[in-house]
């Protein structure tokens, strides 16, 4: 049993090594190689957005894997992988319906960096917050931490990208960063961005209840056992 526990940690020290350099390597690439000819850059897109968030928690899940730490970061954790679902489900079914509303030329990306940005480093997010971190713990505090996110981001968008930007052109206005939203007046963007915290919320919850399940499965445990007896009183 000491044998394979070991061996676990091991295992699950070298996917949080995998999950960071990933995450870094991303985040480097974003700041040196993207357009920033626009005000805003990279970071005028939420997916940006979840990517620095995911490689943030990556750095603070390898801090407390390595005993550099004992903040656990639970809210901000899974409301990182709710954060990465969200961008991953919205992209998806908007490109799908009309690529030309999230992309200017209607193009995907560069393949490394679509497939990442929008399936591998998501999936590598929620998978650790589940199986590994199990940080679904603290809805209200994920909750708080995605509010205010994404409140954040929408002034962000709406209050500095879109005046200081003269594209994408949509019928309405000009300059918010994804095409769609340059053809709905403010009040149907407001819906919009209320919407889609709504169907936060509803992933929180839904995720809160996966992680339930998931304590009470009878898959061995996968913490350190110093933190094994944090997450149980946290329970």
């Amino acid at each position: 049993m000491l044998r394979l526990g070991r061996g676990m940690i091991s295992a699950r020290l070298a996917f949080r090594w995998i999950v960071f350099l990933l995450a870094a390597f991303y985040c480097l690439r974003m700041i040196f190689f993207s357009d920033w000819d626009s005000f805003g850059g990279p970071f005028r897109f939420l997916t940006v957005w979840a990517l620095f968030c995911s490689f943030f928690a990556a750095s603070r899940m390898m801090a407390l894997e390595e005993g550099r730490s004992q903040r656990r970061w639970d809210g901000f954790v899974a409301m990182t992988a709710v954060l990465n679902t969200m961008v991953v489900f919205l992209y998806w079914r908007l490109f799908f319906a009309d690529p030309t509303s999230v992309t200017r030329d209607g193009q995907l990306g560069q393949f490394y960096l679509e497939m990442y940005l929008h399936g591998l480093g998501p999936a590598l997010q929620v998978i650790d917050s589940l199986f590994i971190h199990r940080s679904h713990r603290r809805p209200l505090a994920a909750t708080g931490w995605l509010v205010g996110v994404i409140a954040l981001y929408v002034i962000w968008a709406e209050r500095l990208v879109q005046p200081f930007n003269d594209s994408p052109i949509g019928s309405v206005t000009t300059g918010l960063p994804y095409p769609f939203l340059n053809s709905l007046e403010l009040s149907e963007r407001m819906v919009f961005y209320g919407s889609n915290v709504g169907i936060g919320i509803v992933l929180i919850l839904v995720y809160a209840g996966i992680a339930w399940l998931i304590r009470r499965s009878p898959l061995p445990h996968t913490a350190p056992e110093g933190l094994r007896e944090n997450q149980d009183k946290a329970a």
